[in-house]
């Protein structure tokens, strides 16, 4: 897999454990709920707010998801239904 921020080739490994990754969505999620707002009013303000709560949700889709690992392709399987239904 080729990182072209970094500029550098790596290989995953084979035994990729994807639940060190789902644990970190999982501290950003809780990171944004603890944002501070910036100084601004009006409309930028609403802005942040609306990007802090995409932020959020997206963070803690992805720390809510089961994952599996296999033959090098990582499967995040997120759950939307509201709770109880489909148990």
């Amino acid at each position: 897999m080729t990182c072209p921020s970094l500029g550098m080739v790596f290989a995953m490994a084979d035994e990729f454990d994807p639940e060190p990754m789902i644990a970190r969505f999982r501290e950003r999620a809780e990171a944004v709920k603890k944002r501070n707002l910036p100084p601004v009013g009006g409309d930028e303000r609403q802005m942040f707010i609306r990007q802090a709560e995409e932020d959020y949700m997206d963070f803690a889709m992805i720390g809510d998801a089961s994952a599996t690992f296999d033959d090098g392709v990582l499967t995040l399987r997120v759950d939307l239904r509201p709770d109880g239904e489909g148990s």
